[in-house]
């Protein structure tokens, strides 16, 4: 027999806490209120990716040489899996709008190559399948730059690209939509809107109107469409990856958290994904996050019970511990283990 249980399932919170450290606080309030925890790390194909990842599956860190997205060099992390058959590279990793000071971004001169790099050594170390997280990108290139990087470290030698997409927006809109948080004013959307609409035009296959391939201003689909590249939704291909729905059956509730919780979270962000996968399965799910702004129709739709915003890891354990009296006076069945 034993007490309630939680799977406690946080993103990062960008800028400020790793999805563990999140993860670890939470828990700590949650176990102060009498709650059992099961850390559970996720990521949606954006920074932190590969951390969560690694840490679910196992395997290695290598270091590789690469550019930023204004071409300056860089040294950039990639994970091999799977005793190198797998390697995940994320774009923000070469191609992050983190890399630069806000005074430099510029979308216009911005250039994926870096990411094109790593791609390129996941494959020179064995990688048979690379998967390319492409979230937190400084770029709207339309991927133009990885396939020239790529090009020149030889191709892809028989491996296949999966992007971890972070959003569902189709190639067209990217420049609207990511072009101003990018550093883009209204007239640089329109001529970014303008090339990636004559890009597509060169491109072996028409990118227009599929979905996710405006990720990481259309570097997913640049891929897609001159290497073939499968495109998925990264908060479920993560969860998937770390036994998420297993674990969830073996729990009386699931907490979700991230930076800032919006319409976007409940569209493919792996905070709305969990709560979805929890109200299919009966479970009830609260959200911890920096800040709240979701339309709380919203979040009943997704099934979410709460929302505490909490912005230091004090706050998240006391945000942990008032759940953890929530679950207790909702009751739980008993377990056996």
């Amino acid at each position: 027999m034993s007490g309630p249980r939680a799977l406690v399932a946080p993103d990062s919170f960008k800028g400020t806490f790793s999805a563990a450290d999140v993860a670890d606080a939470v828990a700590r309030g949650l176990e102060r209120g009498g709650v059992t925890a099961d850390r559970c790390p996720v990521a949606d194909g954006g920074e932190g990716t590969m951390s969560v990842m690694l840490a679910a599956l196992g395997g290695r860190i290598a270091q590789a040489s690469s550019r930023d997205p204004l071409g300056r060099p860089v040294s950039a992390q990639l994970a091999l899996l799977d005793e190198g058959a797998r390697a995940l590279v994320e774009t923000a990793a070469a191609s992050g709008l983190a890399l630069l000071a806000e005074h430099e971004r510029d979308p216009w001169s911005a250039s994926t190559w870096g990411t094109g790099r790593l791609i390129g050594a996941a494959v020179e170390a064995g990688a048979r399948e690379v998967l390319v997280a492409v979230g937190g990108s400084a770029t709207v290139d339309g991927g133009r730059g990885a396939l020239a990087a790529i090009e020149e470290s030889g191709g892809l030698a028989g491996a296949r690209i999966t992007v971890l997409c972070d959003v569902a927006t189709p190639w067209e809109r990217c420049a609207e939509i990511y072009g101003p948080q990018k550093g883009a004013d209204a007239a640089m959307v329109a001529r970014l809107a303008t090339r990636l609409e004559r890009f597509a035009d060169e491109l072996a296959r028409d990118p227009r109107g599929v979905a996710m391939t405006g990720a990481a201003g259309g570097l997913a689909g640049g891929l897609w469409s001159a290497l073939d590249a499968r495109l998925v939704g990264g908060a479920d291909h993560v969860l998937d990856a770390i036994g998420f729905d297993r674990r969830l059956r073996e729990v009386d509730a699931v907490i979700v958290g991230e930076g800032r919780i919006d319409e976007q979270s409940a569209m493919g962000k792996v905070a709305g994904v969990i709560a979805r996968r929890a109200l299919a399965a009966g479970m009830p799910a609260h959200a911890i996050v920096g800040r709240n702004a979701l339309d709380p129709a919203i979040g009943q739709a997704i099934g979410l019970r709460s929302i505490v915003e909490a912005t230091t890891l004090a706050q998240l354990e006391a945000a942990g511990e008032r759940i953890a009296a929530a679950i207790g006076a909702a009751g739980h069945a008993p377990r056996t283990r």
